[in-house]
């Protein structure tokens, strides 16, 4: 046990010389101290000699901490892979793909917060210590003493004499640095290109899954809308006619249908039929936006009617409704994409075709 008391260490001792071979680590670190007007009042270990059994425990709790946060992350990882995650109608072990994930990885970070708390207040010593302030340049020795110090801390901490946390933290952190990177890694296992048709060009309003025919567009109790319900000025969300289509499993469908005035349409059909991918997409007086903001995903939805302003609440990005939505202020660079519009022989809106660009928050898989 070390023990240190007032005035010991502090600025009333001699001065010594760093380079001295003769001194020890502690030395240089004491000098150190006294240089910079450091008074130790109490520096001491917390166990009688090393190694001894009170240590031991302390040490084998912390490892067992160490073991836990690497066994829930290893936990994590296997769950990130193996667990089914894509979404299905109903209750389904599908359900539980998050929390699982979730519940892991907070037991591992748990385990890793308590055990370096535990370290440091069960294992390193206790230390007391009174510095004055100065804002002098540090010297050559400064250095020294800076650079001895933390060599100093590194064999207090204890480590290398203790195997057994050595082989602790290399089991607990190695499986929560994979864990880490696993979500980095995971999203590009699956190759998007890989398909004729990549599955991110499709959303609900793809005609094929529906037997070739033009998707309606429905409000969320799945009743079908007709041109006169939606108000000069207003607008509202719709969602793909078929089964499910307004539940997470179409989370990147919904759409922000708006029936503009006369002179904003005429803007808004003059840039869309102006523009290749756009050009048709209105009917009549209508046009329909994807509500997913291409910055990062949040809904869309704040329609301002004088200005035709279309603000996403998230990041506050707006985007302009009468110029193929185009993007005028925050983060968002790009538009949101238009929906094609048509009305079927019932007299109800359908989807003329599926999104002519990706949705959301995408750049790579622009068509």
């Amino acid at each position: 046990m070390t023990v240190t008391k007032h005035g010991a260490h502090g600025a009333g001792t001699e001065p010594v010389d760093v380079q001295d071979p003769r001194l020890s680590r502690f030395d240089i670190v004491r000098e150190g101290a006294r240089r910079d007007d450091i008074e130790i009042v109490t520096y001491e270990s917390q166990f009688e000699g090393t190694n001894s059994k009170a240590e031991k425990r302390v040490v084998r709790n912390i490892a067992l901490l160490f073991v836990i946060s690497g066994l829930a992350a290893t936990a994590f990882v296997v769950f990130y892979i193996v667990w089914p995650w894509e979404f299905k109608l109903g209750h389904a072990i599908n359900d539980y793909y998050t929390p699982v994930l979730g519940i892991s990885l907070g037991i591992s970070l748990l385990a890793l917060g308590f055990a370096i708390l535990a370290w440091a207040k069960k294992l390193l010593p206790h230390e007391v210590s009174i510095q004055d302030r100065h804002n002098s340049p540090s010297s050559d020795d400064d250095r020294l003493i800076a650079g001895q110090t933390l060599a100093y801390v590194a064999d207090e901490l204890g480590v290398q004499r203790r195997p057994l946390l050595k082989g602790a933290i290399a089991l607990g952190m190695a499986p929560l640095g994979v864990a880490a990177a696993a979500p980095l890694i995971g999203g590009l296992i699956q190759n998007p290109h890989k398909d004729d048709e990549p599955m991110m060009y499709r959303t609900g309003f793809d005609p094929v899954p529906n037997h070739g025919k033009p998707v309606r567009l429905t409000r969320e109790d799945g009743t079908p809308i007709r041109p006169e319900d939606v108000s000069v000025g207003g607008q509202i969300t719709v969602f793909p006619g078929v089964p499910g289509g307004a539940t997470n499993h179409y989370a990147d469908s919904p759409t922000l249908l708006i029936h503009l005035r006369a002179d904003d349409a005429e803007k808004a059909r003059t840039a869309a039929d102006s523009d290749a991918v756009n050009k048709g997409a209105m009917w009549g007086n209508y046009v329909a936006y994807s509500k997913i903001c291409t910055h990062a995903g949040c809904p869309a939805s704040l329609y301002e009617q004088q200005t035709n302003r279309l603000l996403c609440p998230c990041h506050q990005s707006q985007f302009i409704i009468t110029d193929n939505a185009r993007p005028i202020f925050g983060p968002a660079s790009r538009r949101l994409p238009a929906l094609p519009l048509d009305v079927d022989a019932e007299g109800f809106f359908v989807a003329a075709s599926d999104y002519r660009e990706a949705i959301g928050p995408d750049f790579w898989e622009r068509p």
